[in-house]
């Protein structure tokens, strides 16, 4: 029985349904597709302007001219008092 449908059968059947039960809310609907498509046709040219700039080599990354300084040593001194100070009691 549902062998026969096409899509033409099923597209009248869906706008009845909408016909019948959200006949109030279809100009609401029909606004946010409509605004969604041309959020999608901006995004599709801006997508198409970047592209180039996309496309483009990126430059080496530069190392500094001038060396960083070399870390300082560390130097064992102890408090005086601590128990790691070599003293002789």
């Amino acid at each position: 029985m549902l062998a026969n449908l096409t899509g033409w059968h099923l597209l009248i059947v869906v706008f009845l349904v909408l016909l019948l039960f959200g006949a109030p809310k279809l100009p609401a609907l029909a606004k946010s597709v409509g605004q969604s498509m041309k959020i999608f046709k901006n995004e599709i040219k801006s997508d198409k302007t970047d592209a180039p700039e996309a496309t483009a080599p990126i430059p080496p990354a530069t190392t500094p001219s001038v060396p960083a300084a070399p870390t300082p040593a560390p130097t064992e001194t102890a408090a005086p008092g601590s128990q790691d100070a070599h003293t002789k009691p």
